[in-house]
């Protein structure tokens, strides 16, 4: 069994949902005030490597572990492990705040993480202050520098750019990247999740805008590499990291799309712009330990995928959940 949609494209890369938990609010993650679910709804450890153990026996090669925040799970080292040992994984990957880094950065080198994406949307103690609306800055930055300490294959900075908050620091964090010698990826904001008010409509910054900003000081050559996401990179002349732009709304690449994400309550989500899932707690719970049962239903799944995603920033909300319940 091998997993090909109905569109013929081969999925090699799951992201996988450990916690809906964290430690920040971040303004396009989640509400100011959430509800966190009920430890019974959320998979247990073991759940988690059984689902991570089927999707590599399917042929996935590359795991993405998130959040929530992964760092506020138990035990994360020792998932860590486990499923780093998996046969036919090439490559097992953690997205993070980084707020915890300074301490879990070893102990996951460790347990076999190969390369790590930490969020940074501005150098600013009090720009961060807002947008997480209880971060700390200086904990994030000493987390980077453990990161790097640790000698992970690859790391790689998150930028959520948008108007009126950190464009006027894109400069600024690409010299910051460039400095510590590690890649930085520009994402388009995703409308996932109701907002009290109409602030995307007026802080879409699409990557060409980045690009505009980054010209002003720097040559980007497009480059050909792929790190198996959906990020375009490019490289400078004068620095050996990359920036990538992850852009949903303004260069779709459904067409392109090798992945699926699992979320903390065992949903199989086929698409991150369509609400359909396939329930996979449920088997892991009816039929534990039945790996065979659990292959059939991701399999079975894949007719369900949709060919593309629709986002709109225009006030106008398809997608409920937000992405601290997706999985980043």
């Amino acid at each position: 069994m091998s997993l090909i949609d109905g569109f013929g494209r081969t999925i090699r890369y799951l992201r996988l949902s450990v916690t809906d938990r964290c430690d920040f609010r971040c303004v396009y993650c989640m509400d100011e005030d959430p509800t966190f679910l009920p430890r019974n709804e959320v998979l247990t450890l073991e759940e988690l490597h059984q689902v991570a153990r089927a999707f590599t026996e399917l042929g996935v090669e590359k795991i993405r572990l998130t959040g929530g925040e992964p760092l506020v799970k138990s035990d994360l080292s020792y998932l860590v492990e486990q499923i780093a040992s998996l046969p036919g994984l090439k490559e097992l990957c953690l997205t993070t705040n980084g707020s915890r880094l300074k301490r879990f950065a070893d102990p996951l080198k460790q347990a076999g993480l190969d390369r790590i994406n930490i969020s940074l949307d501005t150098l600013d103690p009090a720009r961060f202050r807002t947008v997480t609306r209880n971060g700390k800055l200086e904990r994030v930055l000493e987390g980077i520098d453990a990161a790097i300490a640790a000698g992970f294959r690859g790391i790689k900075l998150n930028t959520v750019a948008m108007k009126g908050n950190n464009d006027d620091e894109i400069l600024d964090l690409v010299a910051f990247a460039r400095d510590r010698g590690v890649d930085i990826s520009f994402i388009e904001e995703m409308p996932l999740g109701v907002l009290s008010d109409d602030r995307r409509a007026h802080s879409m910054l699409t990557s060409a805008e980045v690009q505009a900003i980054l010209s002003e000081r720097y040559t980007l050559i497009p480059s050909t590499e792929n790190s198996g996401g959906p990020a375009r990179y490019y490289r400078m002349p004068d620095s050996k990291i990359r920036v990538g732009f992850i852009s949903p709304h303004s260069h779709n690449f459904c067409h392109e799309c090798n992945r699926v994400r699992v979320t903390t309550t065992g949903e199989l989500l086929l698409c991150l712009g369509n609400e359909n899932a396939v329930d996979l707690k449920g088997i892991l719970r009816r039929q534990p330990n039945d790996i065979e049962a659990l292959k059939r239903a991701i399999v079975g799944a894949m007719a369900q995928r949709p060919e593309r995603h629709h986002f709109s920033n225009a006030g106008e909300t398809h997608i409920l959940r937000f992405m601290s319940h997706t999985g980043g």
